[in-house]
């Protein structure tokens, strides 16, 4: 099923414009999201063809079936939940099934997970590229022989360093683990290369020192410490960002490169917009959807706000939920069986149930 299924059938209940246009931040360069709900024919709902989502190509469209509808209300999902509050002037179509879904019924502390929780985890997220913008890592991969260093008097020298320095190769280098110690190794050297040493490693690509098994009268050209713990974050560091090289949105990347600051503007906003929201809910008891501070959060956008300021909100709107949130007089969870029963009373209506 399409969506020009939906509207060739009939089966929608509720459409209305969303994202950026609804909540009061859109610009001229904005999308126009549209959300809605809709109900499946009698014989596919009751069938095998029951289908909870549709969308279009790019998700700016986006359905979901009645059932679907109501347990996402239930989990208190922001995206839903900011669905049925939608401004009157968003709403292009409703029926008048759909009153029978109240807001209010719905609010409850599990918002402070839904609404805070993602919005925390998207913090997290611009943590995470900031670092990798300010520390970006090198495409030549670094190898294991990076993180390893020769003692040397009352300190320690790089590994590669003390190679060339005393006209040696790794190849010919043997390592035996000193017991009671972590990555110590005495390192003996055959000059000759007919003890069939192993080397320090055995390829360029592994993730683990050589050790070697060496006559007992054979003296150690020094003694090696190998990090492989440093060498271990090297390695996953190395994979996520470039990893996020590979996959970030470069038009995206290059404006907040413009701007200056070290994290997604737009994402920001809308985290944000997000924790304000939650904010107003466990104050206020009810969803504001339209933002009343239009100006500010588009100066974050416009990348206006510096990183350090811009996380100091969010921990301050963190700590003012989990305030208001320890006395709120929301229940704890949504009522599910007065969900279920609106749910029934919607799809008797639908179905023209008489009973």
């Amino acid at each position: 099923m399409t969506i020009q299924d939906l509207k060739n059938k009939n089966l929608i209940l509720l459409e209305a414009i969303s994202g950026s246009r609804a909540f009061g931040l859109a610009t001229e360069n904005s999308d126009t999201d549209i959300r809605g709900v809709y109900f499946l024919p009698k014989e596919e709902f009751f069938g095998l063809n029951y289908i909870p989502q549709i969308s279009n190509e790019t998700n700016d469209i986006t359905y979901y079936e009645i059932g679907r509808f109501a347990e996402l209300l239930q989990k208190n999902n922001p995206n839903i939940l900011e669905i049925l509050a939608s401004p009157e002037d968003c709403i292009l179509h409703k029926n008048p099934v759909i009153d029978l879904f109240r807001t209010e019924d719905f609010l409850s502390k599990l918002c402070k997970d839904t609404f805070a929780g993602y919005a925390v985890s998207q913090i997290k997220k611009a943590k995470g590229l900031n670092k990798k913008i300010l520390n970006p890592v090198e495409k030549v991969r670094k190898s294991i022989l990076d993180f390893c260093y020769v003692l040397e008097n009352q300190g320690s020298v790089p590994l590669m360093k003390w190679l060339t320095e005393n006209s040696k190769v790794q190849e010919k280098c043997g390592l035996v683990s000193i017991g009671n110690t972590h990555g110590m190794y005495a390192l003996f050297y055959d000059e000759p290369g007919i003890l069939g040493y192993r080397g320090i490693i055995q390829h360029e690509k592994a993730n683990q020192v050589s050790v070697s098994s060496v006559p007992k009268n054979e003296s150690p050209a020094a003694y090696l410490s190998c990090n492989l713990d440093a060498y271990s974050t090297y390695c996953k560091d190395y994979r996520e960002y470039w990893k996020w090289v590979e996959e970030r949105n470069e038009d995206r990347y290059n404006v907040n490169q413009q701007h200056g600051q070290n994290y997604d503007s737009k994402n920001m906003m809308h985290t944000i917009r997000l924790l304000q929201s939650c904010e107003h809910i466990f104050k206020n008891n009810y969803l504001q959807i339209r933002v009343d501070n239009r100006e500010e959060l588009l100066d974050i956008k416009a990348g206006n706000w510096s990183y350090e300021n811009l996380m100091q909100k969010a921990e301050n709107l963190i700590a003012s939920i989990e305030h208001y949130h320890s006395v709120s007089d929301l229940p704890d969870y949504p009522d599910v069986k007065k969900t279920e029963k609106t749910l029934i009373e919607v799809r008797e209506k639908l179905y023209g149930y008489k009973g």
